[in-house]
């Protein structure tokens, strides 16, 4: 009875002790991890601001316009300063075609690739030029269909175009679909004349290309899904 009770006892002093012993393992394990949070998006966010700063134009099989949103057949004002860079491109001399990419958002009729090829068409593209792929309405899906209907013509150079905030995303696309990519971000975008919102999107972008990099490592692509 008498060891019980001294071993009731016992255990219960030890308990408090030992809890208490891992409290200082638990606080540098979480603050390692913090750490290594902390770096991994320091560091993204520094290779975003770099590439947003970069223009690897250069002739090129294609040249590909990402996505973004259009009002009943209109462009929005970011699409429209990324198919006028892609039009300026062009008509450098860069690429032989243009490729525009964007599939259907939720209550439209009409895809954003079908409302940049007839932009492009108007501004005197020619029909044989623009090449529609609305497949997806993310950058992953829009990457994918790029690279199957280039791998079918056996083409895998291009330019990317998009905003300067989404450049080094659109590169470890390329490496995930195995395509020799060289971006142009948009020089007059709507989100670049907002500092305040082109720093929001710059932030957010720091937390996804942890993402897109695992992805791009993990994933990569060998065949074409029809949804991402």
């Amino acid at each position: 009875m008498t060891d019980g009770r001294t071993g009731g006892r016992a255990e219960s002093f030890q308990g408090p002790s030992f809890r208490r012993s891992l409290l200082p393992s638990f606080r540098q394990g979480f603050a390692l991890i913090l750490l290594a949070a902390v770096t991994v998006y320091t560091v993204a966010l520094v290779m975003v601001l770099v590439a947003s700063q970069q223009d690897q134009r250069r002739p090129v099989d294609a040249i590909v316009v990402l996505g973004a949103a259009q009002y009943n057949g209109r462009p929005s004002p970011v699409l429209r300063a990324r198919l006028n860079h892609a039009l300026h491109l062009y008509r450098e001399g860069h690429a032989p075609r243009i490729i525009v990419t964007g599939g259907v958002g939720p209550g439209d009729t009409t895809s954003e690739a079908t409302v940049g090829r007839q932009f492009l068409l108007s501004h005197g593209v020619p029909s044989e030029v623009v090449v529609v792929q609305a497949q997806g309405r993310s950058t992953q899906a829009s990457m994918t269909a790029v690279a199957a209907w280039l791998k079918q013509k056996q083409l895998r150079r291009v330019i990317l175009v998009s905003d300067p905030f989404h450049m080094f995303r659109l590169r470890l696309e390329a490496q995930r679909t195995d395509l020799e990519a060289y971006t142009s971000p948009t020089e007059d975008s709507p989100i670049s004349d907002n500092p305040v919102l082109e720093l929001r999107y710059l932030f957010a972008e720091g937390f996804k290309i942890p993402v897109a990099w695992v992805w791009a490592a993990v994933s990569p692509l060998t065949s074409h899904p029809r949804s991402l």
